[in-house]
């Protein structure tokens, strides 16, 4: 049995919840961590860094008075990198850096996400295994880091090794599969 607690310590106890945390931030990190099947929570630290440096920048940027002429400039390359990067669209301002730029546009162009969204995998779990087994390429290069980011122009070159087992079963599927790759 538990002793009751005295007057002082129940006091003391309604001041703590237990539950909830305040560095749980909500749990947002573990919805985000589960969405986007990041294995790593560094991974998500290093994503949520570089959102809250870009929202800095985009205040410094932002605090610069309009007649300069290094206030356009660093605008555009700024927005023109995040267009590059996939991770704002092509209207955005830079409002939309400090307001909308969250970790979630970031897991958005990881490899596996990009693999799901091409239909290459149904799911970004079993897209994760395709990446670490080594059925992957970006490129002329295989990838097996799920946390590959992908850019806008490297899209169009995720496909799958030629040697994979994969690549193979979705030929045979589609009736492509040519006499010499049987053998």
């Amino acid at each position: 049995m538990v002793r009751q607690f005295k007057h002082h310590e129940q006091k003391l106890l309604k001041k703590v919840d237990f539950l909830n945390w305040k560095q749980d931030a909500g749990h947002r990190e573990i919805k985000v961590m589960r969405r986007y099947h990041i294995q790593d929570r560094e991974d998500y630290h290093k994503y949520n860094k570089l959102c809250g440096s870009l929202r800095s920048l985009a205040h410094r940027i932002s605090n610069l008075p309009a007649q300069d002429p290094f206030r356009p400039k660093m605008e555009d390359q700024l927005l023109s990198k995040l267009y590059d990067m996939g991770v704002l669209n092509s209207t955005a301002k830079l409002s939309d850096v400090e307001n909308k730029l969250t970790v979630a546009s970031f897991c958005r162009r990881r490899l596996a996400v990009i693999m799901c969204v091409s239909k290459m995998a149904e799911t970004v779990s079993a897209a994760v295994k395709f990446i670490e087994q080594g059925h992957v390429r970006v490129g002329p290069d295989t990838v097996i880091d799920p946390a590959y980011l992908v850019t806008r122009h490297m899209e169009d070159f995720v496909t799958w090794v030629d040697t994979s087992k994969m690549k193979r079963t979705i030929m045979r599927y589609n009736d492509e599969l040519d006499d010499f790759d049987l053998l």
